[in-house]
């Protein structure tokens, strides 16, 4: 484990390898699972804001499902997440010649918000526990990403690089650098 701040971080960051493979999973991620995505209080918020400008780069479902639900819910285990449509996709998911991608990143992307995504979505496949005094910060396995871990080897590519910029957003530069020292000493002392 490496400890910064009030953060501890799984080794899996380091030792782990991870590229998203879209070619191969199709955004699953965006389709399966229980529930929507995590929506921190902040987001919530701005999910409300933003709605009107991400609307042209959703689906009619998506729209309708939104409209009906609200731009996030309290899924069955009482955490916010963002709504799905009929059970089943992310209402925010949009699809782009069979693969899953996501209508508020279109909108950022394309300079309509200034919000890219939930920070969980982002993330992924980091996923971040808050507990009282700190955050736990864990690689989270999930069968439909089989073709990312096998792109990360390789690649080379170690989980906390793949997620860097979302890293950074979470935290800060100083943060980050923090845990890249941590995992160059790691390698270099062969505690991985």
């Amino acid at each position: 484990m490496i400890q910064i701040g009030n953060t501890n971080i799984s080794d899996d960051l380091v030792t782990q390898q991870f590229t998203c493979d879209l070619e191969k999973c199709k955004g699953a991620c965006c389709v399966l699972g229980d529930s929507g995505a995590p929506v921190n209080e902040d987001e919530k918020t701005v999910l409300k804001q933003i709605f009107s400008s991400i609307k042209p780069f959703l689906r009619p479902e998506g729209i309708k499902a939104i409209e009906k639900l609200g731009t996030s819910v309290i899924d069955t285990e009482n955490d916010c997440v963002t709504p799905l449509v009929d059970g089943k996709e992310c209402a925010y998911a949009v699809f782009e010649e069979g693969i899953a991608r996501c209508g508020i990143e279109n909108a950022f992307m394309a300079g309509a918000v200034p919000f890219r995504k939930p920070i969980s979505c982002f993330l992924y496949p980091v996923r971040i526990k808050k507990y009282r005094t700190y955050d736990a910060v864990n690689y989270d396995i999930w069968p439909v990403c089989d073709p990312a871990r096998a792109l990360g080897e390789s690649l080379q590519t170690p989980v906390y690089v793949f997620t860097a910029q979302a890293l950074r957003e979470k935290y800060d530069e100083a943060w980050y650098r923090e845990l890249q020292h941590a995992a160059e000493e790691k390698k270099v002392t062969g505690k991985l």
